[in-house]
């Protein structure tokens, strides 16, 4: 069994090692203004969004960007709020070039059917997606679009992070987002992508169309993002690129309770069985089992089948190289105050993270008012 729970731990590290790495290698970008400016269809789907909807239409007022160089296109999925009122009533009268569309569901996947049906109306050569609830950095598309000019890519994954952290819980889902940011920057920076987050993500539309956009996985709810991103790395993998710019962060929300946290975590569980990246899924393996085996160890040193000493030396390998990735990408984020939070909620994640991977292999998820099955 201490031979399991070494090899366990060994892979462990070289994994979380070979991101921390990665992070380093992948350069933080300094965006330079230019006339050489892209254009951009920006699409926002959204499903009763009020209470979010009037922080994004400010933050996108605020834009440093060229007006005639970019269009907003909104997709009502069903909202029963007043979502397009609030729309409308930032927008209109402004220089700001947008329209509202209503989705229309052809396939298990709402989102994914919004960004298609947006795709076929946008008039510009960059799709760029975010969600309703997130904040738009002011130079969020010169970064774009300066990337766009020195890189010469088709696609970029783009920085996310959370805002407004009051509670403990808050602390604990940002440093559990943190620790996925870091991995998905150093997975660029091994050259093995694997994860990009769709509230900032951007594509050449006649990419997505060469990608068969959603093709192959729209039964699948959630995973617009990695979905895609995964076909790219497959069929075009020196066009895709992460642009480390602190410029180009968007900001969201962490969920307000543990309730939908647990179903937003349990929607993002539930999309790994169906990843084609092998690296992605013996990333998502190898967690699993790490997690896994801080419990079992627990369990077993209860029992006095394992020496404590054992025990904590597992656990304190485990909590020095998960702070090493958490805290450079926490200094990336400008949010190293979190880390003052680490140590209780590693001694919490564990858990956490191994009822997630159940409850998703045996139970649906509600997500946006709706019930979606595995």
């Amino acid at each position: 069994m201490m031979t399991i729970i070494v090899c366990i731990t060994f892979l462990y590290v070289l994994l979380i090692g070979s991101f921390i790495y990665g992070f380093e290698r992948v350069e933080d970008f300094y965006f330079e203004d230019s006339k050489n400016k892209s254009t951009f269809s920006v699409i926002i789907p959204f499903r009763n969004e009020a209470e979010n909807l009037s922080e994004l239409l400010k933050s996108i007022l605020k834009l440093k960007y060229p007006t005639s160089n970019f269009e907003i296109i909104f997709v009502n999925d069903a909202s029963e709020d007043t979502s397009v009122k609030i729309i409308r009533k930032h927008l209109e009268g402004t220089n700001i070039n947008f329209q509202i569309i209503q989705n229309q569901r052809i396939s298990n996947s709402p989102k994914k059917d919004a960004i298609t049906m947006a795709i076929e109306l946008a008039k510009n050569e960059w799709i760029v997606s975010t969600d309703a609830d997130c904040l738009a950095p002011e130079f969020w598309l010169n970064c774009f679009s300066n990337f766009i000019n020195k890189t010469h890519c088709s696609m970029i994954a783009a920085p996310v992070t959370y805002y407004n952290m009051q509670t403990f819980l808050d602390r604990f889902q940002t440093l559990d987002f943190l620790s996925l940011v870091g991995a998905t920057i150093g997975g660029f920076g091994i050259k093995m992508p694997f994860l990009c987050n769709g509230a900032n993500l951007a594509y050449k539309k006649d990419f997505f169309k060469i990608l068969n956009g959603f093709e192959g996985n729209k039964e699948i709810a959630s995973g617009d993002d990695v979905f895609l991103l995964q076909k790219a790395i497959e069929k075009h993998p020196y066009k895709v690129r992460f642009i480390k710019a602190k410029q180009a962060i968007v900001l969201t929300k962490p969920q307000p309770n543990f309730k939908s946290l647990k179903s937003q975590r349990v929607r993002w569980a539930s999309k790994t069985t169906h990843y084609k990246n092998s690296f992605g899924k013996l990333t998502g393996l190898l967690v699993l089992l790490m997690n896994a085996t801080i419990i079992s160890s627990l369990l077993l040193t209860a029992i006095g089948y394992l020496n404590f000493n054992f025990l904590l030396f597992i656990f304190l390998v485990k909590l020095l190289i998960d702070f090493i990735l958490l805290a450079k990408t926490a200094t990336f984020f400008n949010q190293k105050q979190l880390l003052k939070s680490y140590l209780f909620c590693a001694l919490i994640y564990p858990f956490f993270c191994v009822y997630i991977a159940i409850i998703s292999v045996f139970s649906s998820y509600k997500w946006k008012d709706r019930r979606h099955r595995k």
